[in-house]
């Protein structure tokens, strides 16, 4: 009996079986989700501990309400997407879960201090944000459901630039009444429900300049004179740059929002620099934006103020340094360990479930603590980054970078502003900070790099190879060896 020589094609010239199929990961998804549905119950039981000395039915429906719609968006994954990437849902999963948990934890200080005033319980912002969890996930099924490859997204991409456009300049035409809070016009107001069309608005602008730059990426590609070892583009091709600039200015002088601005110019000029290459637009934007920067300072007094406070927030204390100041004075407070879940004072700090999210945990859960968080936004982003670099096409790539640089941009602003770094610019963390327009635009987003990633990691399909030919029928060439 002879043996079997390993890796030798069988006997009867058929090829060999494909090799199994790599594991598709759902199985670690759903470990990493019951970690996070652990994490965020116990965290849960401490503040209720901490701040009622008990367990109340809140602990139930928070914890019911998270258990029931992260399972859901677990087999809504495992049917639609099976072969996305298994670290992104729980990232969410465990952000938006502590988000529920500082919102809750302000929601009881907020009660003990109108039981304590003798004023009416407030409207508990925490059932707000649940429903808000719920919307956001059935949009993010609903997306993996219609959009079953990413690539016919190119198809509407022009669509998708003007709905864009649409909903970034809407809020800034209508009246103040229906649009304005807080100084900023980026609100459609309609009776009890409210809505930001900004956090819509920059995922169907990176459609369309995903679909632009494919389109358009040769023109951009070429060069025109050297400067300084860079290849600058010509001068006619600087167009698209100028468009979002003006853009972003129109956003910053129609509406007062110095967020979106920001946020919006740096998606496009990251996406100008992926897709071409070119270090010099980085540059010629940067150069743009401080610009830009400047004549917004001496032009707009509300930017003034938001870089003078940022100078120096004790200048006026009392009055526009109020918020920022009592933020840092609560990431001081919180140090190194934090003074646990339930036990500081967050809620000293304005808009601290919203704008401030940072400061209110930087202060029960301390630098150890929001670096562990930090960690977690890292790893959804670099996966989403992962995700662009292995998809096969360029449409997905520009696509899945746009996305994951718009959650790395934004976390990098809000906390930066928080913590003093760059001006306070109104933008919420994604996942974490009270909001129903962020929440549900981000569970998209997140809804589009999976999409992405299921693609990118799908196994090719195999290609029986073709049977070998008997050696007596194999064809014979004759070779003149050389003298």
């Amino acid at each position: 009996m002879s043996a079997d020589v390993v890796g030798a094609p069988p006997a009867d010239g058929a090829a060999p079986p494909p090799p199994a199929d790599r594991s598709t990961g759902r199985g670690i998804e759903l470990v990493l989700l019951a970690l996070a549905a652990v994490i965020v119950t116990f965290a849960l039981v401490l503040v209720e501990a901490n701040q009622e000395e008990e367990l109340t039915r809140a602990l139930l429906y928070v914890g019911a309400a998270y258990l029931g719609l992260f399972a859901v968006a677990h087999l809504a994954v495992r049917k639609f997407a099976p072969h996305a990437d298994p670290l992104m849902l729980p990232c969410v999963a465990l952000l938006n879960g502590l988000g529920l948990v500082m919102i809750h934890r302000l929601d009881l200080a907020a009660a003990e201090r109108a039981d304590a005033l003798g004023r009416a319980a407030p409207t508990l912002l925490i059932q707000r944000q649940v429903v808000w969890t719920a919307i956001g996930l059935a949009l993010f099924v609903g997306v993996l459901f219609l959009v079953r490859n990413h690539r016919t997204l190119a198809r509407y991409g022009y669509t998708a630039g003007f709905a864009g456009l649409v909903l970034l300049a809407l809020p800034g035409l209508l009246p103040s009444s229906i649009s304005e809070v807080n100084g900023a016009k980026i609100w459609l107001r309609l009776g009890i429900f409210s809505i930001q069309p900004g956090e819509f608005a920059k995922i169907f602008l990176i459609v369309f300049f995903a679909v632009f730059l494919v389109q358009k990426r040769e023109l951009f590609s070429d060069a025109g004179r050297t400067f300084l070892g860079m290849e600058l583009p010509r001068a006619r091709d600087l167009a698209p740059l100028l468009l979002a600039w003006g853009l972003s200015v129109g956003v910053l002088v129609l509406e007062r929002d110095l967020g979106t601005s920001l946020l919006f110019f740096g998606i496009v000029l990251v996406m100008l620099y992926t897709a071409t290459g070119r270090v010099s637009w980085m540059v010629i934007g940067l150069a743009i934006f401080m610009a830009g920067g400047a004549v917004a300072y001496q032009l707009f007094g509300h930017v003034r103020t938001r870089v003078q406070v940022w100078l120096d927030p004790f200048a006026d204390f009392d009055g526009s340094g109020f918020q920022i100041g009592q933020a840092l004075f609560g990431l001081g407070t919180g140090g190194i360990g934090g003074t646990g879940l339930g036990a500081g004072r967050p809620d000293l700090v304005p808009y601290a479930e919203s704008d401030f999210m940072l400061s209110s945990l930087g202060e029960e859960l301390g630098l150890v603590g929001l670096s562990a968080i930090l960690v977690v936004y890292l790893v959804l982003i670099t996966r989403g980054l992962r995700s662009a670099l292995a998809v096969r096409d360029s449409f997905g790539k520009l696509l899945a970078t746009g996305l994951s640089f718009t959650l790395a941009l934004q976390t990098f602003v809000v906390i930066g502003g928080a913590s003093k770094l760059i001006p306070l610019t109104g933008l919420t963390l994604p996942f974490l900070s009270y909001g129903g327009s962020s929440l549900v635009a981000n569970y998209a987003l997140v809804a589009l790099l999976l999409r992405v990633s299921n693609a990118a990691r799908t196994p090719l399909p195999h290609r029986p190879a073709k049977p070998a030919a008997p050696i007596a029928e194999a064809g014979t060439e004759l070779v003149e060896r050389p003298s």
